[in-house]
């Protein structure tokens, strides 16, 4: 079978003995068959809130600068950002060689830096060699580069919800049966079964703390290069994007 939304809303199907939907009604689903789907994207929201280091939602980004320009957007999925990842791709054209970036504090920029962003001046620029993680949701070039320099970074993304009917998760296929027991509980509530909802529930639970222990922990090297922050409670976790 198929790996992709359809056969996930059709696994809850085939346990609550409900009529499997097809690619041809999938869309114009109603009752029932409408919240499955919400069901499935809430198991899946579920999944990917519960981390923020999945490596299935790790992404390397490829952007190019503009002469002059200091500051940059991430992008509009960014949940985390892995600042030890910057780094200026070689170009034989510009004649530059591939470089990482170190990181520079904000308010270190803002002390000694930050006339790049006014100087109409060229004669500062030139290839960057360190990043600045500004509270505005954007990275900072310095010196601010004179050419059209190709910048590499990785992060991890927020998934979109699946829509159409052969939509395919991000997380493996052979982790399937956990979006669907997480998907179960959601179903069962809906149907009023709090009993049946507890019970898959706590499978779902179980099959996430699985899913960690196969990929976070086997892969602590991810953790690394996030930068620190405090989670309340004594607790220390990783950067983590304000979404607005």
């Amino acid at each position: 079978m198929a790996y992709n939304f359809l056969e996930l809303v059709n696994s809850i199907n085939r346990r609550l003995n409900e009529v499997e939907l097809t690619s041809s009604n999938f869309s114009g689903a109603a009752g029932f068959y409408a919240h499955a789907k919400d069901a499935v994207n809430s198991s899946i929201r579920y999944i990917n809130q519960s981390e923020y280091e999945w490596a299935f939602n790790h992404v390397e980004q490829e952007d190019t600068l503009t002469a002059g320009i200091s500051r940059y957007p991430f992008p509009s999925d960014t949940k985390v950002i892995d600042f030890d990842t910057f780094r200026i791709k070689e170009n034989a054209t510009l004649g530059n060689s591939t470089t990482k970036l170190s990181k520079l504090a904000y308010e270190e920029y803002l002390g000694s830096f930050v006339d790049q962003e006014y100087s109409s001046s060229s004669s500062g620029q030139g290839v960057p060699n360190a990043v600045i993680h500004a509270p505005s949701l954007e990275f900072i070039m310095t010196p601010a580069p004179n050419k059209a320099y190709i910048i590499i970074y990785e992060y991890y993304r927020i998934p979109v919800d699946l829509e159409q009917y052969g939509d395919v998760p991000a997380i493996p296929e052979r982790f399937k049966h956990i979006i669907v027991d997480g998907a179960m509980h959601y179903a069962y509530l809906f149907r009023g079964n709090s009993q049946d909802a507890v019970i898959a529930k706590d499978k779902f639970e179980d099959g996430i703390k699985h899913m960690r222990s196969m990929i976070i922990n086997r892969y602590n090297y991810v953790r690394s290069s996030m930068i620190p922050h405090s989670m309340g409670g004594g607790r220390t976790g990783y950067a983590r994007l304000p979404l607005g």
